[in-house]
């Protein structure tokens, strides 16, 4: 029993590091090129063309898509944002859609692991895809629940705090232009907490004695005590202004502020690594989830279980009803699977290889944006009622685009079945073109994440 324990273990190992092989420069390279294209067009430019639902909306929706992340949960958050800024409900839905099923890295991905065929299916697939959601998210998802979803992320929406989170409740007017009386004015329980309660107003238009002005343990934590008044609006001398570890406390004397017309080739680069560290920390952990559980299906599962899975072709069923209820199969086995978009490619040739359809293979992919834990993100986002709502119309949307895919594909006898011939450890180690692009890409990643992670931290951001 331990050797045979022995065996199988090492065969799942075997065929992780073969499937991680496979994958790892068409991922790289496909994270590089995203990178660089979402520099060239980020997010904030286009939000204000996407609050209507029409032919162009939608296309301006499906190219931002294209160009976003690949990572499922940061496509929930970007929706969010674009919901949050008044996009409708159908195009933020729609760049859901893009952005996990019509991405560059998808694209290299699948061609490499199962085909031309399933890339042209899967594009097929996507665009149809947009076009049913963006017509059953306009006509059918309800007003009221629509109100509810948008009360949700305004109750949800963090409250703007005035002057640093500063209780200005007691703050007078005297006759001046900025003679305020300070003097009864303190900060209890806020961001920037500053006693001000030694605070007074001299004869002047803004001269404010903030010499005996302190920091207490706050998050904003301003060091005052040298903060005097020169001959200015307000007269405040910030060269001695220090930040401690806050929100608002900046120090100014030290900062150097970056050159205004900083276009070269390097800074685009830098720029462009950083996308790619961030994609990488977010997508990183569920592509590694996606390579060990398909490995472990792989290995372990034999093609016999998964034709036990669907339903034979000798059932004697209508094919558009076999169509069906394999589409459905598909689109339930992503629901429980926790895989990303990228990752689902590697159970989705598995599954492929079991004797799932087509339209079931291109179905299964596409419902990368209904498993369980994406499902807890919308609620926690939207509400319960809205979710449930979203869910299904997202979910007869890529029943439609299923079927509607595997009878355009078997319509024209487009899935030859040399496919299922197909092996899913095509190059494996050894001198082959997959070892020459891993040499060029693993050195050329390793630098290029260390580069963003580097440009990230600058900014304060922590990945």
């Amino acid at each position: 029993m331990e050797s045979g324990d022995s065996n199988i273990i090492f065969h799942v190992i075997s065929v992780f590091f073969n499937m991680s092989w496979q994958i790892f420069w068409p991922l790289a390279f496909g994270l590089i090129l995203s990178s660089f294209i979402r520099n060239l067009l980020p997010v904030d430019t286009v939000v204000q063309h996407l609050g209507k639902t029409d032919v162009k909306s939608l296309s301006f929706t499906t190219l931002l898509g294209m160009m976003s992340s690949s990572c499922s949960y940061a496509a929930a958050s970007l929706s969010h944002t674009l919901l949050a800024k008044k996009a409708t409900v159908a195009n933020a839905m729609a760049f859901l859609v893009s952005s996990t099923n019509l991405i560059v890295e998808m694209f290299i991905v699948l061609v490499a692991l199962m085909g031309w065929t399933f890339l042209w299916g899967e594009v097929i697939g996507g665009l149809i895809l947009i076009a049913t959601v963006g017509f059953l998210f306009s006509r059918f998802y309800p007003k009221d629940v629509e109100q509810e979803l948008r009360q949700h992320i305004a109750n949800a929406a963090p409250q703007q705090k005035a002057s640093c989170g500063m209780d200005m409740s007691e703050m007078k007017h005297e006759s001046s232009d900025c003679g305020m009386d300070m003097s009864n004015m303190k900060h209890e329980s806020s961001d920037c907490g500053m006693d001000m309660s030694n605070m007074k107003h001299e004869g002047s238009d803004c001269g404010m004695d903030m010499s005996n002005m302190k920091h207490e343990s706050s998050d904003c934590g301003m060091d005052m005590s040298n903060m005097k008044h020169e001959s200015s609006d307000c007269g405040m001398d910030m060269s001695n202004m220090k930040h401690e570890s806050s929100d608002c406390g900046m120090d100014m004397s030290n900062m150097a502020m970056p050159a205004k017309n900083d276009t070269g080739t390097m800074a685009k680069i830098t720029k462009s690594a950083s996308f790619f560290q961030m994609d990488l920390a977010m997508i990183g952990k569920e592509i590694l989830i996606g390579v060990v559980v398909s490995s472990i299906l792989i290995a372990l599962v034999p093609q016999e279980g998964w034709r036990a899975l669907f339903i034979s072709n000798d059932a004697g069923l209508p094919a558009w009803l076999h169509s069906l209820l394999d589409v459905i199969i598909g689109v339930f086995v992503a629901m429980i699977a926790y895989v990303c978009s990228v990752g689902n490619l590697i159970l989705a040739a598995a599954l492929w290889h079991g004797g799932i359809s087509f339209g079931g293979v291109i179905g299964f992919i596409l419902s990368d944006v209904l498993t369980i834990p994406m499902m807890r993100v919308y609620q926690k986002y939207y509400g319960k009622r809205p979710t449930k709502w979203m869910v299904g119309l997202l979910f007869i949307a890529i029943i439609f685009t299923g079927m509607c895919v595997d009878a355009i594909f078997n319509g024209f006898g487009w899935v030859t079945t040399d496919q299922t011939l197909r092996t899913l450890n095509q190059s494996g180690f050894g001198m082959n073109m997959t070892t020459v692009m891993n040499l060029i890409f693993i050195p050329l990643s390793i630098w290029y994440y260390r580069l963003g992670k580097k440009a990230n931290a600058g900014m304060g951001m922590s990945m």
